[in-house]
């Protein structure tokens, strides 16, 4: 279903050593066991062949493509027009860790160091956005 979004160069190509099925499949495997890539078994693509074409999938903008369509036939599934016509926004502070580093503020509100993730959804829960910024950023701006 995603094979003509997940092509970036013919399938056939003569550089290409494995199929980009068997190189997703490594994908999910990473996303989904949360292992490092150097581990990968041995009936998978080897590991720097799908780190490679991943960063070329990210920088394709291939997964943010996949959301939107999916988002789009969730709407329709759900007799909703594909584009939503209202989105709802929230905010919530998390507390830092030692990883946070700069990007740590403060909440006065909530007596909170940390960040702030603003949240933009539709009306049918969807994720539209998200920005993550210091804790001590006003929702409005």
């Amino acid at each position: 279903m995603w094979h003509p979004i997940l092509t970036l160069m013919t399938e056939d190509a003569p550089q290409r050593q494995h199929s980009l099925r068997e190189v997703f499949n490594g994908l999910r495997h990473i996303v989904r066991t949360g292992m490092q890539w150097r581990f990968m078994p041995n009936d998978l693509p080897p590991w720097h062949t799908v780190y490679q074409q991943t960063q070329r999938w990210v920088q394709a903008g291939v997964f943010e493509q996949m959301v939107h369509d999916l988002r789009m036939l969730m709407r329709e599934i759900e007799g909703r027009p594909p584009q939503p016509r209202a989105a709802i926004l929230d905010s919530r502070t998390l507390q830092s860790s030692p990883e946070s580093g700069g990007r740590a503020g403060y909440d006065g509100h909530k007596r909170r160091k940390g960040s702030k993730a603003h949240l933009a959804v539709d009306t049918l829960g969807q994720l539209l956005a998200v920005l993550v910024t210091p804790a001590n950023e006003q929702d409005r701006a």
